[in-house]
């Protein structure tokens, strides 16, 4: 039942831009701690954005002043927006979402991931 989709993938010119959208069901983004992960095979998986449901962001010192993650409670989405990418950019882009249902239950639920390719 609980779904988190991530959608805006694709492929990007070195300098350009895309904006990752990550879509919930199920849960509330609002209430939950959001991160944007990625992926290259082989690779291990890297935090690159997080925003906490006081709305505190961080990321990873390689996408500071480049990339900004934000969320819209209404539509419960958050945003991955990528400016000035870079050919290591390239990556599975991943959504995840932690918090809990009460004191005693956690959850974490991770979206299928979403392809950025960046060409030089």
């Amino acid at each position: 039942q609980v779904q988190l989709v991530e959608s805006g993938g694709g492929l990007a010119q070195a300098g350009g831009s895309l904006r990752l959208s990550c879509a919930g069901s199920g849960i509330r983004i609002s209430r939950s701690d959001m991160r944007w992960y990625r992926q290259v095979p082989g690779n291990e998986r890297e935090l690159v954005a997080g925003i906490e449901s006081r709305g505190a962001t961080n990321y990873a010192d390689s996408v500071k002043g480049r990339f900004t993650i934000s969320r819209d409670n209404a539509e419960n989405t958050v945003y991955l927006q990528m400016n000035n990418l870079k050919p290591e950019d390239t990556a599975v882009y991943y959504c995840n979402a932690v918090g809990y249902y009460s004191i005693e239950a956690r959850y974490e639920y991770w979206g299928q991931g979403t392809q950025v390719t960046v060409s030089s």
